[in-house]
């Protein structure tokens, strides 16, 4: 209440009700309660406004109810939605709307209320201004004056401030009295029979004809409805008084919308009932002059004043100083002793000024705490036990100073009525974004709200700013638009459950299954893959290259198989699931991170490719890195590998193998890391504890010289241990960096003119060419041209040519050239050949060359064998895989990557070792290489 009676009351209502006349004052008022009670009953539920036009004072005063009771209906609602900490409307906003609009905000919001100590101190200023000038004791001219007395009042009130809650408690409970005795006393003095000199002054008791020709508007001075209304609104914006100073409170969940609500109410009857008394009892122009009196026969032409015997006709051509558009003393001329409305003045415009000043600190200590912009952290450190915002106070007495130093009250009013309009729209808009993201969280003790209702008041807060000043409000949004974007930028590391995060859950739902209504189409065919990764910072590279062809395009899903005892492998999986998605998260991967605990590999790659995904969004390519141990793994792993690369067929999923020079496990170099990090931890914390003791060290005498030979003895020590460290360095550095830097960076970087080699030699639906294709339209590979290479016969090499470009444009992808290789089915040459048999020599069974009981047990014993059989079954498909590498090497040795179909062994039929055997020769000594094979469902099409 004490925040609200501001300096409007006394000082500058009689003025508004002047130039707007009963009926629009009214209006003002009612509408900025309105705005206001929106956005209370929003922050019960966050805050308040609204918007009405009728006959001009009692509309702008209206509107001002307007605005103050839909935001104090919002911000009810907000407040008794859980705990609420210190911040005020800082707090309620971030925490509703998330950090982006609440650190927008917070900074504008302490910004209006430091603004506004200068805007009640200026008003108390300009009131002992008037009493000097009145009593010829002006000390230089008015304007001087009011600096310096508005600069001794804020040091004062600084002080009090500075002393803490218990102090400023204390100070407005004795200015509340006083206040209150002084509005009691103006209507009191309405009824008291009034004297000539008063009458000569404008003052004439309740007049009907006064009410009259008050009640429509007398604009004057260039002024109309919505700047009055700018002038007045800052009255009416002290709703958030109680919230800014939610952490003192006991209890703010309960006290914050009672308190808020009742003293909308309240001080809205006290503004109305103050602003109709005085249009009812005093005219709008008066010369002061007792002798002006009508002479008989005077046509008065429906002057009340001329009605009641005065004659006030020359305010027309020149300009009076009484009456309610000159006089800003109008109060206290009406009321029954002068005194105590100046002392109402004193109390409103002091009670004013320290609510705000004690407000902008809080909040922006508030802010700060927070960290969302970490300059200005420098300003969270609190003092005492009630942790005082020293600094803050600092700060808002800077800025309190230079507004003061303008000494226009005036000017200083429509300043910060855009900003606190600014913030009461977004409490109006979380109250209405919290109820509309239906979040089972959002569930306010405060009933009496309504999200429609607190949407209106935000719309309202965005509207009456423009019409009050377009161009502070552009720049009041610019603010806050250009703060919004920057948070949104560093992205802070918070999470308070926003309505915004809330929304997104909504939003991504709905879509998902408005999803699920489409059906599958080519031509929005997109690869969504699993990516068998394991923890993903452990196979970064594999997860690069997949991430070139998915991001921004497809799903992508980081995967990791947990074996072994059940419950170790849950409890080690749950405490790393969020550690791996913030990996990527801060990496700006776009992919998710799903585990799975299992018996095996194979089951936990089966459990993944069958139940990951949401609907539509489900992965259609499973990527996996080439096994490149398969020769030094157990039979059983063997099986495992190739038995993922059968089930990802049997789910009818396309197969992408990568497979790189060197490898992409690079946890190894991790760990080597950690313990380096370790030893340079433990080196720095011994040079600390050196530096710690020096000054026991410098002492002189005997003593001094065994400290001495102490801290030689520590050094040595720490010598030594330098020495152990740069010995692990140089073990570990030139062996695992380079492995590091090739394997961690080799996808990530740019890569310049060269080519990408695709080597499509089955038709499995276009997925082989697909690949390639999405790699070129990424900024990574953009400048990476597409070679065909094809198989085909030697007498039909330029038609063969022809066809797959013809193809080709149908498929509208852009190619440098088409290479027909008709000897891919020729014998490898002897050495190729040689070099594939002592590959798969131990894994051999031979058992032509025993007899058949020998046989039959050598089976039995190790049926994961390559039996002569079988290898000669496939001599021919053997044959093939070496010669392609020949062939790779001829053609695809400088690439930058190669894309080749992946071959594909029957299940059950092609032994597993023979299998890792034809990927490791097909695939030996190249580029980067990718082996791929689709579904054999189409991903490519001619039609548009």
């Amino acid at each position: 209440m004490l925040n609200i009676w501001g300096v409007m009351l006394f000082i500058r209502l009689s003025w508004i009700i002047g130039q707007a006349g009963i009926g629009l004052g009214v209006i003002i008022i009612l509408l900025a309660t309105m705005v206001t009670s929106i956005t209370g009953l929003s922050t019960s539920a966050i805050a308040t406004n609204g918007f009405v036009r009728g006959g001009l004072g009692v509309i702008v005063i209206s509107l001002s109810v307007v605005v103050t009771t839909l935001t104090g209906i919002s911000m009810s609602a907000i407040c008794t939605n859980g705990t609420v900490r210190g911040g005020g409307a800082y707090y309620l906003i971030s925490r509703s709307l998330g950090p982006e609009f609440g650190g927008s905000i917070g900074l504008i919001f302490a910004f209006a209320n430091a603004v506004a100590v200068a805007m009640y101190v200026v008003g108390f200023a300009e009131t002992v201004v008037e009493l000097l000038k009145s009593s010829n004791a002006m000390m230089v001219d008015e304007s001087n004056d009011i600096r310096i007395i508005g600069s001794i009042t804020i040091v004062i009130l600084l002080g009090i401030s500075v002393a803490g809650m218990e102090w400023e408690a204390k100070a407005q409970v004795i200015l509340l009295i006083i206040l209150l005795v002084a509005i009691i006393n103006f209507f009191i003095g309405t009824v008291i029979p009034t004297s000539n000199e008063k009458r000569a002054r404008g003052f004439f008791n309740y007049q009907a004809s006064i009410f009259a020709e008050n009640f429509g508007p007398g604009f004057r001075d260039g002024e109309g409805f919505f700047s009055v209304f700018a002038i007045f609104f800052p009255a009416a914006t002290g709703i958030l008084a109680g919230a800014n100073i939610s952490g003192d409170l006991e209890d703010p969940q309960s006290a914050i919308p009672k308190g808020t609500m009742l003293a909308i109410l309240i001080t809205t009857i006290a503004y109305l009932g103050v602003a109709i008394c005085a249009a009812a009892c005093v005219v709008r122009d008066a010369t002061g002059n007792v002798n002006d009196t009508v002479v008989s026969g005077t046509n008065c032409n429906g002057s009340s004043a001329c009605a009641l015997g005065y004659d006030f006709s020359s305010c027309k051509s020149q300009p009076c100083a009484y009456g309610l558009m000159n006089d800003f003393q109008v109060m206290s001329m009406v009321s029954g002793f002068g005194p105590l409305i100046t002392a109402g003045i004193f109390s409103a415009t002091l009670s004013s000024a320290l609510a705000s000043l004690v407000s902008a600190p809080k909040v922006f200590q508030a802010l700060c705490k927070d960290n969302i912009y970490k300059a200005l952290h420098f300003f969270a450190k609190g003092y005492g036990k009630n942790n005082e915002p020293i600094r803050g106070y600092i700060l808002t007495f800077v800025i309190a100073m230079a507004f003061i130093l303008i000494a226009e009250l005036n000017t200083i009013a429509p300043i910060i009525s855009n900003f606190f309009l600014a913030s009461y729209a977004l409490i109006n808009f979380s109250c209405f974004h919290a109820s509309y993201a239906k979040s089972p969280g959002w569930r306010p003790a405060f009933r009496y709200y309504n999200m429609w209702v607190s949407l209106f008041g935000a719309a309202l807060c965005c509207g009456v700013m423009f019409v009050i000043n377009w161009w502070a409000a552009l720049i009041t949004y610019a603010i806050e638009l250009f703060l919004y974007i920057y948070v949104t930028y560093k992205k802070p590391e918070v999470n308070w459950g926003s309505s915004a995060q809330a929304l997104y859950y909504v939003n991504a739902l709905e879509s998902a299954l408005a999803l699920t209504t489409v059906e599958d189409h080519v031509k929005n065919f997109r690869p969504q893959c699993i990516v068998l990764t394991g923890a993903p910072m452990t196979r970064p590279a594999l997860l690069d290259i997949t991430h070139s062809f998915t991001k921004s395009n497809g799903l992508c899903i980081c995967c990791e198989v947990y074996t072994g005892p059940r419950k170790l492998c849950v409890q080690e999986m749950n405490s790393g699931m969020a550690k791996k998605q913030a990996w990527l998260t801060k990496n700006k991967r776009k992919a998710f991170y799903a585990a799975v605990a299992a018996d095996s590999f194979r089951d936990g790659v089966k459990s993944l490719l069958q139940a990951s995904g949401l609907g539509r969004m489900k992965p259609n390519t499973l990527v996996l890195g080439f096994k490149k141990d398969w020769r030094n793994a157990s039979a059983m792993q063997v099986e495992n590998y190739v038995g993922v690369i059968h089930d990802a067929f049997d789910f009818e999923l396309g197969l992408i193998i990568v497979r790189t020079s060197q490898g992409f496990d690079i946890s190894q170099v991790l760990q080597v890391q950690e313990e380096l990090e370790k030893l340079e931890q433990e080196r720095l914390a011994l040079e600390t504890t050196i530096k710690d003791n020096d000054f026991e060290e410098g002492r002189y005498g005997i003593r001094g010289f065994f400290n001495k030979a102490s801290k030689l003895s520590i050094a040595k020590h720490e010598t030594r241990k330098d020495s152990n460290i740069n010995t692990i360095q140089s073990i570990h550095m030139d062996e695992f960096n380079q492995r590091l830097l090739e394997a961690n960076s080799q996808f990530k970087k740019k890569h310049g003119k060269g080519t990408i080699d695709v080597w499509w030699l089955f038709d499995d639906g276009g997925l082989t060419i697909l690949i390639p294709y999405i790699l070129t339209t990424q900024k990574k590979w953009k400048d990476c041209k597409l070679r065909i290479f094809t198989g085909g016969k030697v007498n039909r090499i330029e038609d063969e040519k022809l066809g797959m470009a013809s193809l080709l444009s149908k498929f509208r992808i852009k190619f440098a050239d088409i290479n027909i290789i008709c000897d891919i089915n020729m014998k490898p040459n002897k050495e190729s050949w040689k070099f594939f048999e002592e590959m798969i020599e131990p894994y051999r069974l031979h058992e032509s060359c025993k007899d058949l009981t020998t046989a039959e047990k050598l089976k039995r014993e190790a049926p994961w064998k390559i039996t002569d059989a079988e290898l000669e079954a496939f001599k021919e498909k053997s044959y093939r895989q070496v010669r392609l590498n020949e062939l790779l090497q001829e053609h695809s040795r400088g690439a930058n990557l190669i894309v080749l179909s992946l071959p594909v062994a029957r299940k059950g039929v092609v032994s597993d070792h023979l299998y890792m055997a034809w990927l490791e020769i097909l695939s030996k000594n190249l580029p980067p290489i990718l082996l791929v094979r689709g579904n054999h469902k189409n991903v490519l099409t001619f039609y548009s």
